[in-house]
This record gives structure tokens, sequence and C-alpha cells, in this order.
């Protein structure tokens, strides 16, 4: 990855005003990069549409042209075609070179040792917003057949001298990254996989929608279990993306903070139900049209709500966070427990000094069974409102902290400087440009 400037990796914004305007939300950044990975399954060519401009597209484009495979990534046109005809194994040090800029190694996995009978995964970064193990992702490997070396200095060595085969696999947490592996490596497996616990997101059922194109066999039951039979090659694919629907959630908290009005192009009802439920609670108007929603502030006090994160089809946690900034404005006592990620709550810092009145608990404030309940974790949060924000320097801490902190500024009075700002290109296009396009002030 290129360094990143220190000018660019700061944002200057000018706070107090209300966002007024369309913006165009594309792809889902949390089934792209995975569709990309499905790409090395086949021995052709796939070609995905809808694809964002975002960071991680380019660090699965380098990563797949590391292991040989042919990358064409037309911006514009939001068009990314992959000729994985040729596969090798990349050069340890090469790969070595894209630890820490993203989780997506580790689903290489699977592919690779279909295609080449090895992988090498490096050392997995990601958002520090709590534990994230893979020892799900490895531990599904062994059961399917594969040997896992984790002794190498620079990563995991894994290998799989007998092929794979199908097994039973139970999640004991509906975890997106595991049944995403699951499914990566099964599809190709001998015999027969079920997997019961399995995460049902949009964006997983995406991928499943993606793989069946490619000639996988699956299904999907209402108790979350998905059944793999394996088969003997998979084809090319041509798909069109589902929307993002955490980057449109996001305007929308936007647009509710600053008093604004936004018209997200591309947002998809669907897959935003229990977010518009929400939505609407705390007071905000939203209008469903054939190309996407409204999203504004009414005018009038905000509504305090008690909101309890949990796997798909619940409140989603990527959801809570852009949200909490616009509870802080709301009239009265509002209520977040967060059930997916121990650590998630570590952005508030910032918007207690800016003026939010937040208190955090190491208590489960909320009905939902939860991971985390006698452990030493913040993970509920109080927030009072309204209370005025005031702009201040901000250090961005990760992808949706970082554009709950942007939110912040631009719903403050007076001026903020955001550090870090460059992280949020992980999973927001061209943001900068759609702030421009809402009348932020910023530079």
């Amino acid at each position: 990855m290129p360094k990143v400037n220190t000018q660019d990796d700061v944002l200057h914004v000018v706070g107090g005003r209300p966002l007024h305007g369309t913006i165009q939300v594309r792809g889902a950044k949390n089934f792209v990069s995975k569709a990309m990975v499905a790409a090395l399954l086949a021995p052709g060519v796939s070609v995905l549409k809808n694809v964002p401009v975002i960071r991680d597209v380019q660090v699965v484009s380098d990563l797949l042209r590391l292991h040989g495979v042919k990358v064409d990534v037309r911006p514009q046109e939001g068009v990314v075609t992959i000729d994985a005809s040729h596969v090798e194994l990349a050069d340890v040090a090469d790969v070595d070179t894209l630890s820490g800029s993203s989780r997506i190694p580790i689903l290489f996995s699977g592919p690779l040792l279909h295609r080449m009978g090895e992988a090498f995964i490096p050392v997995l970064g990601g958002c520090r917003i709590g534990s994230r193990p893979i020892d799900f992702h490895l531990e599904t490997l062994r059961k399917l057949g594969a040997n896992v070396d984790k002794e190498h200095e620079a990563g995991i060595h894994i290998t799989a001298p007998d092929g794979l085969h199908g097994a039973k696999i139970h999640l004991p947490y509906p975890s997106v990254g595991a049944t995403e592996q699951t499914l990566l490596t099964a599809v190709l497996a001998e015999g027969r996989t079920e997997l019961s616990g399995a995460a049902t997101e949009p964006e997983i059922m995406d991928l499943v929608a993606v793989l069946q194109k490619m000639g996988a066999q699956i299904s999907v039951d209402v108790d979350r279990t998905i059944r793999i039979e394996g088969v003997p090659s998979l084809k090319g694919f041509t798909h069109t993306s589902l929307p993002d629907r955490i980057e449109a959630a996001s305007w929308a908290s936007a647009a509710l903070a600053t008093h604004g009005d936004i018209m997200v192009k591309g947002a998809h009802q669907p897959d935003m139900m229990t977010y518009l439920n929400v939505f609407r609670k705390i007071g905000g108007q939203f209008d469903v049209r054939d190309d996407g929603i409204r999203f504004w502030h009414p005018g009038g006090d905000l509504r305090p709500v008690a909101i309890e994160t949990d796997v798909h089809p619940g409140f989603m946690t990527d959801w809570q966070q852009p949200l909490v900034v616009a509870l802080t404005q709301a009239k009265g006592l509002s209520i977040v427990h967060e059930t997916v990620y121990e650590n998630r709550f570590g952005f508030t810092k910032p918007l207690i000094q800016m003026g939010a009145t937040i208190q955090l608990y190491k208590e489960c404030l909320g009905s939902l069974p939860c991971r985390f309940q006698q452990r030493n974790f913040n993970h509920s949060a109080v927030i009072f409102g309204p209370t005025p924000l005031t702009g201040q320097d901000i250090d961005v801490p990760d992808l949706r902290g970082g554009f709950s902190h942007l939110i912040a500024a631009l719903t403050a009075s007076g001026p903020s400087t955001v550090h870090g700002i460059s992280l949020i290109d992980r999973g927001y296009e061209d943001f900068r440009d759609k702030l421009l396009a809402l009348d932020a002030q910023i530079d």
C-alpha cells in the first residue's frame, strides 16, 4: 500500500450547518472484497459490478496480483475483472508487505489450498474494536482436512496434503468471517459440509449467490444451517454487488445529527429495515424511492431509544457508532447495549471531550444474551441529551468510529481537526467529495 501523505490524512471541518443534497452509495465493502476472493476458486474470468473505490478493494486487488491473478479495475464504471486462469504462490516477503492492512488474507486459505495445495497467511490487521480471533477460521480449516502451522514467525502456513473433505461444523457464535471461510473452502471440498450456527447477513447471502453462479451447490435453512455439496470444479461469474447498507445508514445518521436532508441513491430498503425502524422511532423521517432513500430531520426534538446490537436480522453493530452521535442530540436518556464487539465504545471519549454526556458500563443494559456478561468490558452506553457539541482535535480510532467522529465534527459548533482521516477510505468511497456535495465546510 502506498504511504498516506500526512496532509491528506487530516481534515479540517467547520460544523454547525445541516447537510443537504444527494450522494450515491455503491457496492457493500463487506461483500465486494469476499467476492473478489471467490474469483480465485475458478480458473477463468469473473466480472464484479457496482464496485466502490475504497482501500479494501485495492488491498484485495494487490493480494490477488501477488498470486499471479490478473486484476483490471475500472473505477469510473465500478467494474473489476479478475482473470484467475493462472495462480501461483506469492513470495512470503511480498505478502508480508500487506500484513496489517486488512483481515482479508485469511479468506485466501481455502481457494489457495484448492488451487495450489498450500497457503501462507500473514499477520492480520483490521480495526481495533475488540477481539476478532481467527480461531474459528483455523478450526474450520482443520475440520475440512487442512494442516495449520502457527509456528511460522511471519504468519500461518496451511497445507492440505490429502486434499479437503466435507465435515460437520458448528459455530458457537454466528461469525461472519468463519461463515465466509467455510463457504469459500467447502464448495470444492469432497463430500458434504454442514455448517450450523452460521451467519446469514445480506452480504453472506450475496456471496452464496455468487458461488451458486460459479457452480456451487449450497442451501441455507431458516435455522442458520448451511449445507454445501462439494463440486469438482467452478467457473467464473458475472455479478452486481448489493449496495452498502452500512454506508447508507452512516449518511442517514449524519442527516439526523446535523438537522439535515440527504438523498442516498442506491440505498436498499429490505437490507435496512431494522435500522429504518429505529431511525423512525428516534424521530427521523425517510422516504423510500425507486433509486434510493431520502433521510431527513423533520424539526423538533429527537426521541431517546434503547438499542441492542445483534447479528442479522438484529440491529447491526456497524450502525450503532454513527447513530450514537445523533443520540447525543435526542431529548432524554438513550441506552445502547453492544453484544458483538466488546471494545466498540472507545470512540465515545472524543465525543465526551466535545461536550456529549455518555457513561459507559460493564453491565449488560439490555435483555439479549451477551458474551461479555461478567467480563471486564465497557459494552453498554447511556447517552443523555441533547448536548451541544463543540469542535475539537480528534484522532480517528477505526473505520466506523472515524466516520462517527466526522459526523460529530459536522454537528459541532466551531472548527475541528480530524487526524487519521485516511482510515475512512477503507469503507467510504469518495467521502470528501460527498461531503462537499452536501454543502459541508471542509478542507
